[in-house]
């Protein structure tokens, strides 16, 4: 049974409830990381939109709980200020009837000082800890949709040639018929441009955004854009994997094999011989 005589720290302890008086955290974070990856941003989509769109939408909702997050912090945080200062008014009201000395009470405020302030680093430490683990799972959804993405694609892809009679079109299984090259470019049959299956500049007219790409970044520094023709050979920083086309059926461009890849450069278009970098073949002003 409570007396009403006992030390100010064990009366304070009953007023808190044992430090439990904070409530959980709205849990953003946590939140964030106990859902399935498989309801972060699916990957099943069929078109380069679809997937931006996706990713929009992911990181909007992450930016999203880490806003609950700081705000659930910050609201923790005013409720802590607000019991500990109603602890301190407690503590000056049992001084003044005489519960505890002198020597009693400031010994009590030096604790609750230090257990605010050790309650306010563990809540901040606790919060940092939730950030960094759910950057991490955000970014391993990411790659686990980028990943599921080019997965579909190419699924996509060997369907829709089988469907079209691609597959057997010089396709011997591992790379395009060599037969058909010269080893200098003129293998490659650019009369592509007569069948209505390529009809990109119709299916940029209908898909206006998909060909708004950005902006370009040349990969040296004070090249300036230069309209190339067949038969030039660019250096291999302008034909990095990171300026491929990897899907150019999603522009209605028809299919590079083996050695050719279609390259962005710049608002054109380049079939490279990887190989050699010699430019095959040409699309001027075709992205934005």
């Amino acid at each position: 049974m409570a007396t009403g005589l006992e030390p100010a720290a064990q009366q304070r302890e009953g007023r808190r409830g044992g430090g439990e008086f904070r409530g959980p955290r709205g849990g953003g974070g946590r939140e964030f990381r106990g859902q399935s990856r498989n309801t972060i941003g699916t990957a099943r989509i069929d078109t380069p939109r679809e997937f931006r769109q996706e990713r929009r939408a992911d990181r909007q909702d992450f930016r999203q709980e880490r806003r609950g997050d700081r705000q659930d912090l910050r609201r923790e945080q005013r409720g802590d200020l607000r019991d500990f200062r109603q602890e301190r008014r407690a503590d000056r009201q049992d001084f003044r009837n005489g519960v505890v000395t002198r020597p009693e009470f400031r010994a009590d405020r030096r604790d609750d000082r230090q257990d605010f302030r050790r309650d306010q680093r563990g809540d901040l430490r606790d919060f940092r800890r939730d950030r960094r683990d759910d950057r991490r799972d955000f970014r391993a959804d990411r790659r686990d949709d980028r990943r599921d993405y080019r997965d579909n694609r190419r699924d996509w892809d060997r369907r829709e040639w089988d469907r079209r009679g691609w597959a057997d079109r010089g396709w011997n299984g591992r790379d395009w018929d060599r037969r058909g090259w010269d080893g200098r470019g003129r293998g490659w049959d650019r009369g592509w441009r007569n069948d209505r299956r390529y009809d990109w500049y119709g299916w940029r007219n209908q898909n206006r955004a998909f060909f708004n790409v950005g902006r370009y970044y040349p990969p040296v520094r004070g090249w300036n854009y230069r309209r190339l023709g067949i038969g030039f050979t660019l250096g291999a920083p302008f034909f990095a994997s990171s300026f491929w086309i990897n899907d150019p059926w999603a522009y209605r461009l028809p299919p590079a094999y083996g050695q050719y890849r279609w390259v962005r450069y710049y608002g054109d278009v380049l079939l490279v011989d990887i190989y050699t970098g010699q430019v095959v073949d040409v699309i001027n002003d075709f992205f934005w």
